[in-house]
């Protein structure tokens, strides 16, 4: 008997704990599976709905599920909802399958417009099961004519038929090479004709801007012949073809019936910017000699971007397509490096270069990392690079018409005169003889007034120098006043030219009579190159000892402030006589003795050990 109820209540627990498993296996789906998605409400006010909350998504690895296969994997909860990026994936294998439920509310409104935002994607296949079991499939993508889609539009669209009340699963599949981006968006007949006028009308604006800016560089170009205008004008081309790819426009209006040329326009457009982009920046920045080693970086770059856009015509998109939108980071990297450098090397053009490229290189550079799906897709990510480029075209022809500018008033200035020449020609030959003569007069002005300056330091040379002193030694003497005279010699000129160059030690040349200059000017001074590297200087109503004060304050200036040449950094000291004449000798005997006085002056400062001031008979 006791056995007898030990079994039953073994019995009572061995059910207990099966009907317990039994209960948690039936509950364990439900628990798994995410719950259904609410089905999107359509409204009559509603004329544009985003898909992105309410659509659900399954990556196809292989690329292989049936439609068949991919309802069975939606009923039974396989798909789940987009991540918080969006519907940007960036360039993936296989397929992927969205799933969106719709119900249409708006009683007056049953057909609906399905845009994807993305005008890149290869083939799209789209399949409606409505309420009563039926499914309607339909096909788009750029690897069919441009004339299979519903509307004549940019981005690949279906018209979808709603029947008012009903549930409509809408199931998309998309597989593409390009990029995965699939931004759904339903939109009713009215609503779509808005938006679409508002975003030809902006894309319209932006063409419109590019082709006024080509039109001007190339009038410019016409004219100059300058090198940065065509390769700014074969930039500008090629990334408007870029644009006109990315968007859509191209399949549109340019080969509407070639996927091939589709697909092959984007990998080629973007080696054709990038070329024109690099060759831009090489002649812009002067890199030749500003950075030969960056010049040749940048040609090879170059060169990867044609071999690439050649074997773009082989290689097969899912190849060409990643690695040219890949290597736009390294080509923004790039010109970013060689404009730095080049600033940082004295070249301050580099500073607008950048300043004009800046937004440009961001806004590509968003595109791009939305290609790749490193970035969420937004106003800005999307048309960046449209307002980027813009502003940068803006700018860049802008800095570039100031050669234009001045070619024209150079062109006003021939015009005026050649019609004053046309003129002078109706004249009487008295007229024109008055004319000649004129010119002869200034022409001869001109030589006289070249013949007194060094070609070299534009200070008076030593024949001019020697007239004027004379004039300088007579009104002194007449009116009492001292005059002082001051022989300057740079101190081993000869190893700075052996050292750095004939280069250099003429930029020394240069920049030393501007400092002589630059001090004696306030003290009325008559300052010449006397010859070589010797200047002398007349200092009239100055005393020996003033003279002296002033000649001091030469050699510390030359000591203390060196000279940045075209080459190195040079510090240049000099030796100086000074001599206070007499002004009541004969001027020629008086002009002879003070020359030959100084110059003994500058002997003893240059046997003392130079770079020091001597005064004759001190």
């Amino acid at each position: 008997m006791e056995q007898r109820k030990h079994a039953k209540s073994r019995a009572r627990r061995g059910i207990a704990v099966l009907l317990a498993w039994l209960l948690l296996a039936a509950a364990l789906p439900a628990m798994a599976a995410p719950p259904a998605p609410e089905p999107l409400r359509l409204e009559a006010e509603q004329g544009q709905r985003p898909l992105g909350t309410h659509t659900r998504y399954l990556h196809d690895g292989d690329g292989r599920m049936t439609a068949a296969q991919a309802w069975r994997q939606l009923d039974a909860a396989g798909f789940e909802p987009l991540p918080d990026a969006g519907a940007a994936f960036g360039f993936q294998q296989g397929a992927y399958w969205f799933h969106v439920p719709v119900v249409n509310r708006a009683g007056t409104q049953p057909h609906w417009l399905l845009v994807q935002e993305y005008p890149l994607s290869d083939r799209l296949d789209l399949y409606l099961r409505y309420a009563d079991g039926r499914i309607v499939h339909r096909s788009g993508g750029d690897h069919l004519p441009f004339g299979a889609r519903s509307v004549s539009y940019r981005y690949p669209n279906f018209m979808l038929e709603l029947p008012v009340g009903e549930r409509v699963d809408v199931l998309l599949r998309v597989q593409s090479q390009s990029s995965m981006q699939v931004p759904l968006t339903l939109h009713t007949p009215t609503a779509f004709i808005e938006i679409s006028r508002d975003a030809q009308f902006g894309i319209g604006l932006y063409y419109g801007i590019l082709i006024a800016l080509f039109v001007y560089n190339l009038v410019l170009w016409l004219a100059l012949r300058d090198a940065s205008y065509f390769w700014y004008l074969f930039h500008l081309s090629a990334f408007g073809l870029v644009l006109m790819t990315l968007n859509g426009l191209g399949f549109e209006y340019l080969w509407p019936d070639s996927p091939w040329l589709a697909d092959l326009s984007v990998p080629l457009s973007i080696c054709l910017a990038q070329i024109g982009m690099q060759q831009f920046a090489r002649v812009f920045l002067r890199l030749r000699t500003v950075w030969p080693a960056g010049n040749w970086i940048s040609i090879a770059v170059i060169a990867f971007y044609m071999a690439l856009g050649i074997a773009s015509f082989w290689l097969p998109y899912r190849i060409a397509t990643p690695l040219a939108a890949a290597s736009v980071f390294l080509s923004i990297a790039w010109i970013l490096t060689v404009t730095l450098v080049a600033f940082r090397r004295g070249d301050r053009s580099a500073l607008l270069f950048l300043l004009a490229w800046g937004m440009f290189l961001l806004g590509t550079g968003m595109f791009t990392a939305l290609a790749f799906g490193l970035l969420p897709k937004s106003f800005l990510t999307v048309y960046g690079v449209q307002i980027g480029s813009a502003l940068e075209m803006l700018l860049l022809s802008i800095a570039l018409s100031y050669r234009y500018a001045a070619l024209r008033n150079e062109n006003e200035r021939i015009v005026r005169r050649a019609k004053l020449q046309l003129e002078s020609q109706v004249l009487e030959r008295t007229s024109e003889l008055r004319t000649a003569l004129e010119q002869l007069e200034t022409a001869h002005s001109r030589l006289r007034e070249a013949s007194r300056h060094d070609a070299l330091t534009g200070l008076y040379n030593r024949g001019w120098f020697r007239e004027r002193f004379e004039s300088l030694l007579e009104a002194a003497k007449a009116q009492g006043q001292p005059l002082s005279l001051m022989m300057i010699d740079l101190d081993h000129f000869k190893q700075i030219n052996d050292r750095h160059g004939h280069l250099v030690g003429d930029d020394c040349l240069r920049r030393s009579a501007r400092l002589v200059e630059g001090v004696l000017r306030p003290h009325g001074a008559l300052v010449a190159r006397y010859g070589g590297e010797e200047f002398i200087a007349a200092l009239p109503g100055i005393d020996v000892y003033h003279a002296r004060e002033i000649a001091e304050d030469i050699c510390t200036r030359l000591r203390e402030e060196p000279f940045r040449t075209r080459g190195p950094l040079v510090t240049v000291t000099a030796s100086i006589g000074v001599h206070a004449v007499d002004t009541g000798a004969d001027e020629h005997a008086a002009t002879d003795m003070a020359l030959q006085v100084v110059d003994n002056a500058l002997y003893a400062a240059k046997s003392g050990g130079r770079d020091q001031v001597r005064v004759a008979g001190g």
